[in-house]
């Protein structure tokens, strides 16, 4: 073997040792704001893509407020199902893992936190209008716990108990404190937290904890996992554009103006056939709204009042009833709007101000209909038979009782009372069933 054979093999070997030696990357994925749709998407192809490029972690850093029980439970799901170990990182200082944040927390592999950040508060909230709100704690009893009056109440406070419950011993967390987190809605700060076993490091960023969890045995799907994380290149999954539009979608502001604007978009087609645009528009808005509406919790009777209410609107347009109809339909609007969203969850609600915006807009066109139809009632008819009488016109022939006559360039048959001659100018006196009563006009 030649001294450049032994070169190159020396290098091939190096090489390839040197690739071994790399330890695999670390993909961080963010939640920022309230859980939802777009949330769970992001982090199902984000842990998705994580094992498919062979990662040796995922770190999940959380910043929320909570969010959506069944987007929860789906990011649960997912991590629960991961063969990539799952490091939740509540991050930076000043974060929160609040309600939604916190089952995710109890969730993940391994559950860690800055200094200056909290989690917990818990407790399941499904608010509709008017429904009763639960008693404080130990307000029927020395017990632990609320006591709700309503069943679905307690049927809710019982089913999130007993999820955290079962998370904190898969994972081998403090299940008691997940029970007061949810029937009490307690909180603990990054340092209690540690002590009381609910997380398991606290770190001041993300290159310290991965310095502490280096050498970390973890198992994850049934495997077991050895983190060599301490230099492991940091790979951040950002949210594309998908992510972004499904966010912006499931925003139920935004979904309820889509609705209004598809709506009005196919009156306005209806109302003048041939534009095509509005017709298109309108019907994208509608389904763009339909989608949002399918993935969001939609309480059905707020959103079959907003549709009563457009329909009296509609109907103001082709029935002008001077504004009662419209009148009803703002309220109908107004009502279902405020009943729109099933949940109480933070950042899905629909705030007050967007309602308030969207009922003037609303009353403000009922309020121009009425006008413009007020306005036509009163003035002068333009078209129709009555429109003939004063007409002047010229007869076609001698008339004895019945003739013929033009008026206004049209041929009519006519009535007088008296003869009429040939080429002899007429008025139109009045108007007998679809036959125009003449007489000898001015000076004749």
């Amino acid at each position: 073997m030649t001294v450049r054979q032994l070169v190159g093999s020396a290098a091939l070997s190096a090489a390839a040792a040197l690739c071994a030696a790399a330890p695999a990357p670390v993909v961080t994925l963010a939640i920022d704001g309230a859980i939802g749709p777009a949330t769970a998407d992001y982090v199902h192809r984000g842990l998705a893509a994580a094992s498919k490029d062979g990662a040796q972690l995922v770190v999940l850093t959380l910043d929320t407020p909570g969010g959506l029980d069944t987007s929860m439970r789906s990011i649960v799901q997912d991590i629960l199902a991961s063969p990539v170990p799952v490091a939740a990182f509540v991050a930076p200082s000043g974060a929160r893992a609040a309600s939604a944040g916190t089952f995710i927390v109890y969730a993940s592999h391994v559950a860690a936190m800055a200094p200056g950040t909290n989690l917990g508060a818990a407790s399941p909230v499904q608010i509709g209008v008017g429904s009763p709100a639960p008693e404080p704690p130990g307000a029927n009893d020395k017990s632990t716990g609320p006591a709700p009056k309503d069943v679905h109440d307690r049927k809710a406070y019982s089913d999130a108990a007993a999820y955290i419950r079962s998370l904190a011993q898969l994972r081998g967390r403090n299940a008691r404190w997940g029970e007061q987190a949810v029937l009490d809605a307690a909180s603990l700060s990054a340092t209690e937290a540690r002590e009381a076993k609910v997380v398991e490091l606290t770190s001041a960023d993300l290159p310290a904890l991965l310095q502490q969890l280096e050498g970390r045995r973890i198992d994850a799907a049934g495997t077991e996992h050895v983190l060599h994380t301490a230099a492991a290149p940091v790979v951040a999954w950002a949210p594309d554009w998908h992510d972004r539009v499904l966010s912006v979608l499931t925003n139920p502001s935004i979904a309820l103006a889509l609705m209004l604007a598809g709506i009005y978009g196919l009156l306005f087609e209806f109302g003048n056939p041939g534009l095509v645009l509005p017709g298109v528009a309108g019907a994208v808005c509608l389904l763009l709204a339909a989608y949002a509406f399918h993935l969001l919790p939609v309480n059905y009777a707020g959103l079959a009042l907003i549709v009563v209410g457009i329909g009296f609107i509609v109907a103001e347009v082709f029935f002008p009833t001077y504004g009662s109809l419209g009148v009803g339909g703002v309220a109908a609007f107004v009502a279902g709007a405020l009943m729109l969203m099933d949940t109480g969850a933070g950042g899905f609600g629909i705030p007050w101000s967007v309602v308030a915006f969207l009922a003037v807009v609303t009353a403000a066109f009922v309020f121009v209909v009425a006008r413009m139809a007020l306005k036509a009632r009163r003035a002068p008819l333009v078209s129709g038979l009555t429109t003939l009488v004063g007409a002047d016109g010229e007869m076609l022939d001698d008339c004895e009782g019945t003739g013929w006559a033009s008026i206004r360039g049209e041929t009519w048959k006519v009535r007088s009372a008296r003869h009429l001659a040939r080429g002899q100018r007429i008025r139109v006196v009045a108007v007998e069933g679809t036959v125009p009563r003449v007489s000898a006009a001015e000076g004749e």
